[in-house]
């Protein structure tokens, strides 16, 4: 039994001609034979067409909803489906009304396909310390693309020989066939078999490049990598994408950027994350010492009576700004202080008397709970 012809196209019995219109090519994008090689994609995509026939016309949509497909001459479009399948792949016959389908280019226009072919855009993930992300510089790459073959210039002829032009399509690339049927006469554009829709035959290919005029090659390149990037920053090295065909231009090198983890330190936008642990003495009497920043050793001052927690801060020796190296983040520097577990018998004498001065009763904690009280313990 026959489908319902709205059904098929997923529409309500009283949508408009706009709304049967987008119906159809949002199902005819999906089932159309160049685009889905699954089994029963080119037999879904005629009865789509088919039921796009009926309803776009009023005159057979009137038809359509009082008789039924007995009122629209179902054994005549059926007659009309089997010289579609002939075809042998129903490339462009709807190429007006996908902008850009099946190699149209925008406006609706076709690209000559034996024409200039931009090379494929290349991806390369590469990943940094943390140092070279902060002050960037330069950095060696491997690739591996598409270069054209030096031995044929790009052509895939055989040195002393030339491509000739195709002379089934005449050069275009492509080959137009009009076919009849009940519902009207349609032209389909398709690649030219003949040439693949390259417009030229090679009658002696190349020997290097077996006739692609490109040859697949690991090539080193420097890159500058900028200071201040950060993870998932992208960089484009131009023209170092695969090589165009027919003399089109390469394509772009896009590297993405991931930064290694630093055992000394973490990043917070521009700012400079780390730690640094100190004695309690050092903390109570303050000091001044070594600690470890991306630039190397910089004194650090830790106040007199520095509590544990305290976040010291040393102005511009952060991250450069990505864009303007010359403004920097600052380095935030966390102080730890380390509270002894065990003392000797001369420091727990010294503490106890500290304790008696300051009127501090030591109790079951001993001198070591006394340490931590001073630190807020």
């Amino acid at each position: 039994m026959a489908r319902d012809y709205y059904e098929i196209l997923g529409v309500a019995r009283d949508a408009d001609k706009e709304e049967v219109k987008q119906a159809f090519r949002r199902l005819a994008r999906k089932y159309h034979p160049d685009v889905n090689k699954e089994p029963g994609a080119e037999e879904r995509f005629k009865e789509i067409n088919r039921a796009y026939e009926v309803i776009s016309d009023p005159e057979n949509r009137a038809r359509y909803d009082r008789f039924g497909e007995a009122g629209v001459g179902s054994a005549a479009g059926a007659a009309g489906y089997q010289d579609f399948g002939d075809m042998g792949g129903i490339a462009d016959i709807f190429e007006s009304f996908f902008s850009g389908f099946s190699g149209g280019a925008p406006g609706g226009q076709t690209r000559r396909r034996g024409g200039p072919v931009r090379g494929d855009d290349l991806r390369l993930d590469l990943k940094l310390d943390f140092r070279e992300a902060v002050f960037g510089g330069e950095k060696e790459i491997r690739i591996s693309h598409l270069e054209t073959c030096t031995n044929c210039t790009g052509s895939g002829a055989k040195p002393g020989t030339r491509p000739r032009t195709c002379s089934t399509c005449s050069g275009a690339g492509q080959v137009r066939r009009a076919t009849r049927t009940p519902f009207g006469s349609f032209t389909q554009v398709s690649v030219c078999p003949t040439c693949n829709g390259t417009g030229q035959m090679i009658e002696e290919k190349c020997e290097v490049c077996g006739g692609n005029g490109q040859r697949q090659e690991t090539k080193k390149l420097k890159i500058t990598i900028p200071a201040g990037v950060d993870n998932g920053t992208r960089l484009r090295v131009s023209g170092e994408g695969d090589a165009g065909q027919r003399s089109g231009p390469s394509g772009d090198l896009y590297v993405y950027l991931f930064i290694n983890d630093d055992a000394d330190f973490q990043r917070d936008g521009v700012n400079v994350l780390s730690e640094i642990k100190v004695s309690y003495l050092q903390a109570i009497l303050g000091s001044r010492i070594e600690v470890k920043t991306v630039d190397g050793e910089e004194e650090l001052t830790i106040p007199v009576g520095t509590q544990p927690g305290t976040v010291l801060t040393l102005e511009n020796k952060g991250v450069p700004k990505l864009g303007n190296p010359v403004s920097r983040g600052d380095h935030l520097i966390t102080v730890l202080v380390d509270i002894p577990a065990r003392i000797s018998p001369e420091e727990r004498e010294l503490l106890e008397k500290l304790a008696k001065i300051r009127g501090d009763r030591v109790g079951k904690g001993g001198v070591e709970g006394f340490i931590g009280k001073i630190f807020g313990g």
